[in-house]
């Protein structure tokens, strides 16, 4: 929390000095009574004696002179709001390796029930867009406030193939700068990769992080799967063999160093969907300053009525 006018709390300062004065006052009270009657008398003179009620609505009182101090200082705090400006690409890796089941049911399907918990869980005027890639890119749905494109091409997804990391980069890159022309000013994007193996084919993505960083678009990664994953593959002679599909970590975490966004681990399909929540609110908001005066002010009221309510109803009069 931050005050555009901090000077004002140094009324604060007043609260305990109010407090001394008031058991100041309290203590010159109680002197009167025992001079009007003695510790002896006094519960034959005055039976009942309000204790700790008496204290309570001066309690309140105080309470809301530190709120309307903190009032006057004009309290802000940064919070996330949806930004309707904001559009994401999600690229997604279909490869071969994507068929691996060391996350259950397998990894790329995986990769669908994620992404549409993060279609359920951004909000709806964010523009979402997809890139689906294996050796090449295969699909593209441009960035919409529509969710039907960007579903339909993960239902489609299907594994074959090996891995172009950098090609699907650059497609989602282009999409980006596609949203920004239109716009006709910068449009606040972030491209979410998924992806589990190492790049076989095409560009080197690391040069398209770069570039994404020049136009400021963050890429998030998630590096999906476990070193345990193996697939099936046919074998010159017409059988089959397992092949390891290790993930490939350290690549991911480079293009989301260079490019200024965040890397994740996924080992499991539990894992993945809350990656893909926790990314859905962080990419479909922006921070903004809120001021709180009204807020604190609002406690300041009602506490004051709080208190003098308590005292008419308990001393028929107010402090």
């Amino acid at each position: 929390m931050s005050f555009r006018e901090p000077a004002f709390l140094a009324a604060l300062a007043l609260v305990p000095l109010a407090v001394a004065l008031y058991l100041h006052e309290q203590r010159g009270r109680r002197r009167a009574g025992l001079a009007f009657a003695t510790a002896a008398t006094m519960p034959s003179v005055a039976p009942q004696r309000p204790r700790w009620r008496r204290h309570l609505p001066m309690i309140v009182y105080g309470a809301a002179a530190a709120a309307l101090a903190i009032a006057l200082a004009r309290p802000e705090a940064t919070v996330a709001v949806p930004d309707e400006r904001a559009s994401v690409v999600l690229a997604l890796d279909q490869s071969g390796s994507m068929a691996a089941t060391d996350v259950a049911p397998s990894r790329l399907q995986a990769v669908k029930s994620a992404a549409d918990t993060f279609l359920d869980g951004v909000p709806g005027q964010l523009r979402v867009g997809a890139v689906a890639f294996n050796h090449k890119v295969r699909r593209i749905a441009a960035p919409s406030r529509e969710r039907d494109g960007v579903r339909a091409l993960v239902d489609g997804l299907r594994p074959s193939g090996g891995t172009a990391t950098g090609e699907a980069l650059e497609a989602s890159v282009r999409l980006v700068r596609r949203e920004a022309r239109r716009a006709g000013k910068h449009r606040a994007a972030a491209i979410v990769l998924l992806s589990d193996g190492e790049s076989t084919h095409g560009r080197d993505p690391i040069p398209v992080a770069r570039e994404a960083a020049k136009l400021r678009v963050p890429i998030y990664t998630v590096a999906l799967g476990t070193d345990a994953g193996t697939i099936e593959v046919r074998t010159r002679d017409g059988g089959t063999t397992q092949r390891s599909v290790p993930p490939d970590p350290e690549t991911m975490r480079q293009i989301s160093r260079i490019s200024h966004g965040r890397t994740f681990d996924a080992k499991d399909a539990h894992e993945l969907s809350s990656v893909y929540a926790s990314l859905g609110s962080r990419v479909g908001t922006r921070k903004e300053q809120r001021e709180l005066t009204a807020a604190f002010a609002g406690v300041a009221a009602l506490l004051m009525a709080g208190g003098g309510l308590m005292s008419l109803r308990w001393f028929g009069r107010l402090p």
